[in-house]
């Protein structure tokens, strides 16, 4: 990477301000022992292409012990490493290479839940009285009998279908889960379990770890009235919200951005990262705004205690149209409009001192290219595929790239629910299903568009039967189907070719680290109203880049704002999904062809 963020640390808010990340979900990345799920050895062993691609962290999704549940993120031992993965060598062997290679490593930190077969569970549920208060418990409703239909303590609903609360016999309580009941939540009021989960983030630093990716960590801080009461229970002088559909409330509203979020990640801060450099931090942030998002970013250099996290992800941009009775699982069109506004908010974060990341894709999203390109033809997902590349990887902020997204992949192409193996495209199909709010097609049709298995399908390395994902004698097929698309969507047919999605994609990472007006420059947008072309301008000094992108299937004109910028002429196209003699043409006539994007020095 690039130092030139050292010669211009007054601007820049540290190293990640040139840097990219990379996101590898390790089951889905390389089989090396042919058991059909990916684990570190495979991730090892493809840090070559990682390197040779440009980026500069790796983010690793979670590689601890764990009964898999939810795909590692119901961890049982924060101190191992899953058999399924590997072992502990086997991460430092990971961690070794990738810094000689030059890139940092950032684990996935799940620490707003564990799975129920963790220790601190086990113990939490005997009531041991060192662990008894480490987790979220709770008694029955008064009059009912613990276990029994509606004796639960009140009526939220866990986002992946049914109850929230789960029923203990031996300990005679039920315990709060948001997620899968094998999910129980930390209780982080606690002092001494938030003082184990630092003692095991420093663990790690000290192992080579180089930060963390922390898993809903809006949540962990849940609202309580005076006496500490949850809303619903009984005397709360906390409301229950409305119940939705299925009967359930959403406990989101209570449990994000809660009043104690500051002071537990600023405790963190000082725990774990005071004294240490070279890190990253970013927090999964669902439920934070972008004044939010300013102040938890905010490096605050004259009140250092206030230090929090260096940046965070929010989802407005991906939550788009997911409201209906259906929720997410109703949409049926998100059209990239939608999208701008949502990156402005963003940028936002920037301009009052904080910072950002921009992602369009990862382990819980379906594939950019099928959300908001066109995936209809090989030539139009490679067209769009850049397109979206291009708009946001040259907004300031730090990009993240998810596995096979610098390739173009598409969302699953999968038609029967017994091909997905999502906990939550499941559990929610049989209670929509079940409760008639959508019909089998309809759900189906859902789970297709946006259901996270359409990101989790084996990386396609190349058109071999298992797309290089493990060999092609395998004894066993991997976890998950292999798109088909991986006969011309796949590594070794791109990597050489200047014209595919991934050269596209290391000339964007390229111009991360070399341009001071891309990482460092500020943006303003243009044209907002415009339904089809999303335009903006990154100026520094004298040097203004605009960003032109038609991000629609037909023709579209040049908006007025932009048409009035190319009145005086341009320099040179810096970088584009079209030739530059044909950008200068297109740029001449006032018109973008379909999926046409371009950035130009004026």
């Amino acid at each position: 990477m690039t130092d030139f963020t050292r010669t211009h640390m007054k601007e820049a808010p540290s190293w990640w301000a040139n840097a990219v990340v990379y996101q590898i979900y390790p089951r889905s990345f390389q089989d090396t022992n042919g058991d059909g799920m990916g684990d570190l050895p495979g991730i090892t062993q493809r840090l070559p292409y990682l390197a040779d691609l440009g980026v500069d962290v790796i983010w690793l999704s979670p590689v601890y012990k764990s009964p898999q549940d939810d795909n590692g993120y119901d961890i049982s031992d924060y101190r191992d490493i899953d058999p399924m993965f590997g072992t502990l060598e086997d991460m430092d062997a990971l961690l070794d290479d990738a810094h000689k290679l030059g890139m940092k490593v950032v684990m996935d930190l799940v620490v707003n839940h564990t799975s129920d077969e963790h220790n601190w569970f086990e113990k939490s549920k005997q009531n041991d009285p060192a662990y008894a208060d480490w987790y979220m418990w709770a008694d029955p409703k008064p009059g009912h009998e613990g276990g029994t239909e509606g004796a639960e303590p009140n009526a939220w609903g866990s986002y992946f279908g049914g109850s929230a609360w789960e029923w203990v016999p031996e300990r005679g309580q039920y315990y709060f889960h948001q997620f899968s009941k094998k999910q129980p939540d930390l209780n982080w009021q606690n002092e001494d379990m938030r003082r184990a989960v630092y003692a095991m983030m420093n663990w790690w630093m000290d192992r080579g770890v180089d930060g963390f990716r922390m898993d809903v960590i809006s949540l962990i801080s849940k609202r309580y009235d005076e006496e500490g009461r949850l809303p619903g229970v009984p005397n709360s002088q906390l409301p229950m919200r409305e119940a939705g559909p299925d009967g359930y409330v959403n406990p989101f509203a209570d449990c994000s951005d809660g009043p104690r979020l500051d002071e537990f990640l600023q405790e963190m801060h000082h725990a774990v990262f005071d004294g240490r450099d070279g890190y990253l931090t970013v927090g999964e942030a669902p439920g934070i705004s972008a004044d939010r998002a300013a102040e938890v970013t905010a490096l605050a250099p004259s009140a250092p205690q206030s230090r929090e996290l260096d940046m965070l992800f929010l989802f407005d941009h991906v939550d788009i149209n997911t409201y209906g009775p259906g929720g997410k699982w109703g949409v049926v069109e998100q059209p990239f409009k939608d999208v701008r506004p949502c990156l402005k908010k963003y940028e936002s974060i920037v301009e009052k001192g904080g910072w950002t990341s921009l992602f369009f894709c990862n382990h819980d999203q379906p594939r950019s290219v099928s959300r908001w390109g066109d995936d209809s033809t090989d030539a139009l997902r490679i067209r769009s595929a850049k397109a979206l590349a291009l708009v946001l990887h040259l907004h300031k902020g730090t990009p993240y790239i998810y596995q096979g997204e610098e390739l173009g992949m598409t969302n699953a192409d999968y038609t029967r629910l017994e091909q997905y193996e999502d906990l939550e495209s499941i559990n929610m199909y049989h209670q929509l299903v079940g409760a008639g709010v959508l019909t089998a097609e309809q759900m189906l049709a859902g789970i297709q568009r946006v259901g996270r298995d359409n990101a989790r399908t084996p990386m396609q390395w190349d058109d071999t039967r298992y797309a290089g994902f493990e060999s092609a004698d395998a004894e066993r097929a991997p976890w998950l189907e292999v798109n088909a698309n991986k006969a011309f969507v796949n590594a070794a047919a791109q990597v050489n070719d200047p014209e595919s999605v991934h050269a596209f994609y290391k000339k964007l990472i390229s111009l991360r680290h070399t341009s001071e007006l891309v990482a460092l420059g500020d943006w303003s947008v243009l044209d907002e109203s415009n339904p089809s072309v999303y335009a903006y301008v990154r100026s520094r000094g004298d040097e203004r880049l605009l960003v032109l992108a038609n991000m629609s299937g037909a023709p579209a004109a040049v908006p007025a704002e932009a048409a009035a910028l190319l009145g005086g002429g341009f320099r040179n196209v810096l970088v584009a999904n079209d030739a530059a003699d044909d950008v200068r043409a297109q740029l001449s006539a006032g018109t973008l062809q379909a999926w046409t994007a371009a950035a130009v020095l004026l």
